[in-house]
């Protein structure tokens, strides 16, 4: 349930007792706003009150706007919420099955709930007749079930389809909605002169259409994806820095760097704690792959003086954490070429003999490397022994 859950603001054993407390106040908002009156919600219809349009296009701008804003603030991941895919033929008839419905009943079906509950017998009538079209379709499915999935366009958005931005088409629905508040108040107003939805004595509705026009222009330059921070990495730029293979540093580079103290670098165990905890690079410091996007994590991950080195057995996981790390936005992120496994397996190789004395002082330094790391003398380790961070363990929040 997003943004509470994966966020850790709440834990995942609130998960269904918040849906319940969210069905409660939906009810307790449909009842208020007068959705428990069959001829209220009829009058849409036939002219006379257009509150279920208000209401509806109210919360349906309302909810788009904070999709689009959560998405942008890396709250939800909009591409990991399920959107029904799009049936085009059986989607008409629905429409057309359920707005017959709603003209005749006078309810669709949660406001068909909100008045039962209430003890209104229209509406129990109504919700006996809904569950037997519901049974009455199951038992029918085999014969429809060809239909029921024709004419299908996936996963579709409407911006997608009209070629415009999801900016744009945000915008459009809250100045659509604006003018449809406005028509339906001077169509009211005609049919009903005492409703005074026009009357703007003592009232003025320039400051919300003011800024309700004025979140639709911010949203147009909004970009409609997740980030988490000013200086996150494009898409883009970030698969050409993975083909570009720049950001592997290799094992005798770390070794001179963290033997001699020469601008010593960040080295980060990015394997779980039981493993980092059996062997780790000296002065290593374990951010196991689960944990990388956690805040605490951000002076570590972004110092600016010194390389940050990621490093696993090998390279998967680590190339894993430094794709997630410069999607967020970190800069001097790099991976170790080959994991511990190349690190110690080039540092035991020894080149073939010959007259450049770079090779030869190339063999006598990896001599070195492999013995202090392997008995852990390195002059720029404080602590012999990795510093292993146990992943938190998310408590649910506490509120009032």
């Amino acid at each position: 349930m997003g943004p509470l859950i994966p966020q850790g603001i709440v834990g995942m054993e609130w998960d269904l007792l918040l849906a319940l407390f969210i069905k409660i106040a939906f009810g307790y908002v449909l009842e208020t706003a007068g959705f428990s009156s069959s001829r209220r919600l009829a009058g849409v219809f036939y002219g006379y009150d257009f509150t279920v349009l208000r209401v509806f296009f109210t919360a349906g701008v309302t909810a788009m706007v904070g999709v689009f804003i959560m998405n942008y603030l890396g709250w939800i991941d909009i591409s990991l919420v399920y959107v029904n895919p799009t049936f085009i033929w059986p989607a008409i008839v629905g429409g057309v099955v359920m707005g017959f419905g709603f003209v005749f009943g006078g309810y669709c079906p949660g406001t068909s709930v909100t008045a039962a509950v209430i003890g209104k017998i229209d509406a129990m009538v109504f919700l006996v007749g809904l569950i037997l079209g519901i049974v009455a379709y199951g038992e029918l499915f085999p014969y429809v079930q060809e239909f029921s999935v024709s004419g299908n366009l996936g996963r579709l958005f409407v911006f997608d389809s009209l070629g415009i931005s999801a900016g744009w088409f945000a915008f459009l629905m809250i100045a659509v909605a604006l003018i449809a508040f406005g028509v339906t108040a001077l169509i009211e107003e005609r049919v009903n002169p005492d409703s005074g939805l026009t009357d703007t004595k003592g009232m003025s509705y320039a400051v919300p259409v003011l800024l309700s026009l004025f979140v639709g222009v911010v949203l147009i330059f909004t970009p409609f994806q997740k980030i988490t921070g000013i200086n996150e990495l494009a898409k883009d730029e970030l698969n050409a820095s993975v083909l570009s293979n720049q950001h592997f540093v290799h094992p005798d580079e770390v070794a001179f760097k963290q033997l001699n103290d020469y601008h010593p670098m960040v080295l980060v165990d990015v394997r779980s704690s039981n493993k980092a905890a059996q062997f780790s690079l000296p002065g290593s410091v374990n951010i196991p792959l689960g944990s990388i996007t956690q805040r605490r994590w951000n002076n570590i991950l972004n110092d600016q003086e010194n390389k940050v080195v990621l490093y696993s057995n090998g390279t998967t996981e680590a190339q894993q954490v430094w794709i997630i790390a410069k999607r967020l936005g970190y800069e001097n992120i790099y991976v170790l070429e080959g994991g511990l496994n190349g690190f110690f397996e080039t540092l035991q190789t020894t080149l073939p003999s010959g007259l450049k004395m770079e090779v030869e002082f190339t063999n006598r330094f990896r001599q070195k490397a492999l013995k202090a790391f392997k008995e852990q003398e390195l002059t720029t380790a404080k602590d012999k022994t990795p510093q292993v961070v146990n992943e938190p363990v998310v408590t649910a929040a506490r509120g009032g």
